[in-house]
């Protein structure tokens, strides 16, 4: 199962990304929580703990196989929520895309369209060496 956090629904992607997320099976929208400015890093981490807690609980639920969570969003939460979930080993992905900009030298506008490449893995914070 891949749980598709983001603010994209798997819907919307395109079928190079639906084939890439094909192999962790199922794929299930959840909506990306909106985040308020004003919240302190306290608000954030126990909205972040509140997710890691109902995403492993779904996990559990589908049983043996290989999940994955892609979250892509507000970066505290991104942050802290992929951090929780690093530690009770559940990987987490984030999609890659080429920026293609297309400018109108008459209006000055610029249009910007997103081709999915891949995912990446967010690094576990504890393989990484600087």
């Amino acid at each position: 199962m891949l749980i598709n956090l983001s603010n994209h629904p798997a819907s919307t992607w395109g079928e190079a990304q639906r084939a890439a997320a094909r192999i962790y099976g199922e794929i299930e929208d959840w909506a990306f929580p909106l985040i308020p400015p004003e919240w302190d890093e306290d608000q954030v981490a126990s909205l972040a703990k509140d997710y890691a807690e109902r995403i492993v609980q779904r996990l559990n639920e589908a049983g043996k196989g290989c999940h994955a969570v892609h979250v892509m969003g507000e970066m505290t939460f991104t942050c802290t929520l992929v951090r929780i979930l690093h530690q009770q080993g559940i990987l987490c992905l984030a999609s890659t895309s080429q920026r293609i900009v297309e400018e109108d030298p008459a209006s000055g506008k610029k249009i910007a369209y997103f081709r999915f490449e891949r995912f990446r893995p967010y690094p576990c914070l504890q393989a990484l060496s600087f």
